[in-house]
């Protein structure tokens, strides 16, 4: 009797990652390079937390915990853009703030008592 070669099953093709998985990896990449500019150590840190938290997610499959997951990371790219502004220390007790472009606003005075809006 011959020897019967034996039979491999394929290996089951990982999923493709959602275009709003990628879109939302690739924008936490972009804004951690803009927010950490010029600062090597939190670069690779940042680099380092976002790529460790999108692998082990990964293999999630429920529907409802990756858009949990989605939310999240959405909100932590919202926070990162919108709070974070990096320091220098300058002397043992000063600090030089570095705010990007987008994070400055112009000023609004402030008014004890509000105007009076002409009416027409």
């Amino acid at each position: 009797m011959a020897a019967v070669a034996p039979r491999y099953l394929p290996r089951p093709r990982p999923r493709p990652p959602r275009p709003s998985v990628l879109k939302l990896f690739k924008l936490l990449h972009r804004t951690r390079q803009e927010v950490f500019k010029n600062d090597t150590r939190a670069l690779e840190a940042a680099r380092q937390k976002i790529n460790e938290e999108f692998k082990n997610n990964q293999d999630e499959t429920s529907e409802e915990k990756i858009n949990e997951l989605l939310k999240i990371a959405s909100d932590v790219e919202v926070i990162l853009r919108t709070s974070v502004i990096q320091a220098v220390h300058t002397d043992s007790d000063k600090i030089l703030l570095i705010p990007r472009k987008d994070l400055l606003q112009d000023n609004t005075p402030y008014f004890d008592k509000p105007t009076k809006k002409h009416e027409s």
